[in-house]
């Protein structure tokens, strides 16, 4: 207003604002409206939503996110990423040009948010579950009370060993994270390979044996792990027992339709002397071990973000775990080879834990 003509132009040179911006400007300084205190410009600046230019557009984003589409055939976005940038540019081909950012207002507005998948469904419910959890509790707690050993077992998830990345983050300085290979090849050389650890879970006492295995994880070496936690501990602190009893998941090398476990369990019991039971949990269910909540998932968050570079790595970490509640965990390198044979015939092929 100062400058009079030419005002217009030095302002947009200095600011870079709109010519039209700064003429409305003008206007308005020119012939001033009384506005509410939490105002600064008249009412019905800036642009409409994209939803109200566009009446088609909630309706058009909802179709192409709603969670049947992907039983849609027709739909293009069936097998695709549904990213914002994606369903942007879906929105523009069908004529409601959009930018990803209003995709994201949009989305948030009718109570989206990006979420992960979530495990619940366990398939078929057999109507004994829940008896047949009762049934192994009642067991369990009989031979707690009566003094003798119950224990956990399963495999943990098999490892490489090298300097390959680990899960999980660990304190660090700044700027210095450690160095890892980009790939996750095995490395065929001596003292590395793959480890299959294996694990029994004292519940009385709270302690964990784990025997790293470089071989195959089978059935012959799971019950030698069973074997060397009774002989180097089971039997020091159960010196009067005459019966084991053991939890299970119903796969892997302790599998119930595995031949060679129960072979290797009849063994067992003959050269110790013990009655040797075996209680396998429902299909579906083997998350709910109490060595996965008690041991592995307690080894697994020690050694988070440490690459497992060596044998003595891993055995040092697992031996290390603690917890709260006193929690005590031995471990061992087991170089033995076991067969996954039994008389000429395969066993049911090991999963490698849970």
């Amino acid at each position: 207003m100062a400058a009079g003509h030419g005002g217009i132009a030095a302002v947009l040179r200095v600011t870079g604002l709109s010519y039209l911006t700064i003429a409305r400007g003008l206007r308005e300084g020119q012939a001033p409206m009384v506005l509410p205190t939490e105002r600064v410009r008249a009412p019905g600046a800036g642009r409409k939503r994209a939803e109200v230019l566009d009446s088609g557009l909630s309706s058009a984003l909802l179709r192409l996110v709603e969670p049947g589409t992907r039983g849609d055939p027709e739909s293009p976005l069936r097998w695709t990423l549904k990213s914002t940038r994606t369903l942007a540019e879906e929105l523009t081909s069908r004529g409601h040009p959009i930018g990803k950012s209003v995709v994201w207002d949009l989305l948030r507005g009718h109570d989206f948010s990006l979420q992960a998948n979530r495990k619940t469904r366990e398939g078929s419910r057999h109507p004994d579950r829940n008896a047949q959890f009762e049934y192994i509790n009642a067991r369990a707690a009989a031979a707690l009370k009566a003094g003798l050993p119950v224990i956990s077992v399963d495999t943990k998830k098999k490892e490489l060993v090298g300097n390959f990345k680990n899960g999980g983050r660990e304190w660090r300085p700044s700027g210095s994270p450690q160095d890892v290979k980009v790939h996750d090849f095995m490395i065929d050389e001596p003292g590395k390979g793959r480890v299959a650890p294996y694990g029994v879970y004292d519940i009385a006492n709270n302690v964990g044996w784990v025997s790293v295995g470089i071989h195959h994880d089978t059935a012959a070496f799971a019950v030698a792990t069973i074997e060397h936690w009774w002989m180097r501990l089971g039997r020091l602190r159960y010196p009067r027992a005459r019966a084991l009893m053991i939890s299970a998941d119903g796969g892997g090398s302790n599998g119930a339709r595995v031949r060679l476990w129960k072979w290797e369990l009849q063994g067992l019991a003959d050269r110790s002397g013990l009655s040797i039971s075996v209680c396998h949990l429902p299909p579906g269910t083997s998350k709910w071990t109490k060595i996965e909540h008690r041991l592995f998932s307690f080894i697994t968050m020690n050694w988070r973000g440490q690459p497992l570079e060596s044998y003595a790595t891993i055995l040092k970490l697992i031996a290390a775990t603690t917890t709260k509640t006193g929690l005590k965990v031995h471990s061992v390198l087991d170089t033995r080879a076991y067969p996954n044979m039994l008389f000429g015939e395969l066993t049911v092929p090991p999963t490698g834990g849970s």
